[in-house]
């Protein structure tokens, strides 16, 4: 897995059948000790409600396609989650901003 952002939306009226209706967005992977860019943005499939601005976890390859959404989907990127916050050896790098 890892760490992004989500800092965009791609829309594709022509795709194959497998996408229609499929929420995707662009991820920027992250550093997760700084949350710094670490890496070039990807597209993935949404599976969690997900939205701009929001640090997501991100799944690739075959682990892509393990989701009730993306089941049988020519997917190779999926978010699988939203973020509360990250603590690595005792030292909280992010946390969400719950008064939004």
């Amino acid at each position: 897995m890892i760490v992004a952002e989500v800092v965009g939306s791609v829309v594709a009226t022509s795709k194959v059948e497998q996408l229609t209706g499929k929420k995707m967005l662009v991820v920027q992977p992250l550093d997760m000790e700084t949350l710094k860019s670490d890496g070039k943005p990807l597209v993935s499939i949404d599976t969690v409600g997900s939205g701009v601005g929001e640090i997501v976890m991100v799944v690739g390859g075959s682990s892509a396609r393990q989701t009730d959404i993306t089941k049988d989907t020519p997917v190779d990127s999926a978010i699988v989650g939203v973020i509360d916050y990250i603590e690595i050896a005792g030292t909280t790098t992010f946390q969400a901003n719950k008064g939004k």
